[in-house]
């Protein structure tokens, strides 16, 4: 049974995670009007005559004061009405739905290689503290982190697609028929994915264990003989399984930022290319529904994040 205090904490971090989400909401809704140019200019062109930009304007609803709009696009994405493309006069939500589920297939295999690897390098360097393989692990996870997404895609594409041509420079998930296929599409994105998330997420799993191994009732379970392969599985990471959940969560936010430049320079068919490609013909009602849905699953892993913290903790667990 969860006690009073967690509950409260819990109810905080939700209410604040939603209040942060309408917030966000603000900042999107303004920055998207504040774009120079517009859907109704894109479509009809430089010459387009004043009156016939009106009549488009007028039609699209931008017309209307910028508070109203407002108003009318937040009720409607309270209601799941994301509202109609500019460019394509699609619904939103179509468009969001045909490129979602691949975005969701990269993170999943993203998340499938990066996870295992991280906890297990993070785990590692923290039993063997100080040694070689946590001095060359730790250095490691520094120099990749300090390395640009972009900067690791670009020398993927040129290593592996132009000078040694054992991978396509562009992912096609649309021709994927076999096993072999869908590995030669998703390797050099996933690769260019796990590189910053295994290094953060190794940092943080190695900070967490080491915690745990230095707590007091670990130096009793040594007292009692206990080997170490026992002390670490047995007692250290039970405890830290929380602060891990913690450091899995907030590494896989960073899923979000690295997959735009990830889906723009592999020309992946995902949510993220979609609202790049909004954004250069813009339509505003896409872009909007896009950057929201970003900004939703940062706040979902973020807010997860604190709920581990918040649960894992024994001295909220217990009075």
């Amino acid at each position: 049974m969860l006690n009073r205090a967690i509950v409260v904490l819990l109810a905080q971090r939700i209410a604040l995670a939603l209040l942060s989400l309408i917030a966000v909401s603000v900042v999107v809704f303004a920055v998207t009007a504040v774009l120079p140019g517009d859907a109704a200019q894109e479509q009809l062109g430089q010459e387009a005559t004043p009156e016939a930009l009106a009549a488009l304007r007028a039609q699209m609803g931008l017309d209307v004061p910028a508070p109203e709009r407002y108003l009318r696009w937040l009720a409607g994405m309270f209601r799941g009405e994301l509202g109609t493309s500019a460019t394509t006069q699609l619904p939103v939500g179509e468009l969001i739905a045909s490129r979602l589920p691949n975005s969701l297939l990269l993170a999943a295999v993203t998340a499938l290689f990066s996870v295992p690897i991280a906890l297990a390098l993070g785990i590692s360097a923290a039993v063997w503290r100080g040694s070689w393989f946590d001095r060359v692990a730790s250095a490691g996870a520094v120099a990749v982190v300090s390395v640009p997404e972009f900067l690791v895609a670009t020398l993927a594409v040129l290593v592996f697609a132009v000078q040694l041509r054992w991978l396509p420079a562009l992912s096609y998930v649309s021709d994927i028929e076999s096993l072999g296929q869908m590995l030669r599409a998703f390797a050099m994105p996933v690769l260019t994915l796990c590189c910053v998330i295994v290094a953060q997420m190794m940092r943080m799993t190695r900070a967490a264990v080491i915690d745990q191994l230095e707590a007091p009732y670990i130096e009793m379970v040594r007292l009692k003989g206990a080997s170490p392969l026992r002390m670490v599985i047995a007692h250290a990471l039970p405890n830290a399984v929380g602060p891990i959940a913690n450091a899995v969560a907030l590494s896989l936010s960073y899923l979000l930022g690295g997959v735009i430049i990830v889906e723009t320079i592999f020309n992946y068919p995902g949510i993220a290319k979609l609202m790049v490609d909004g954004v250069s013909q813009r339509d505003m009602p896409l872009v909007q529904a896009c950057a929201m849905l970003f900004c939703a699953a940062y706040l979902i892993l973020v807010t997860t994040a604190d709920v581990c913290g918040i649960v894992a903790n024994p001295r909220l667990r217990h009075r």
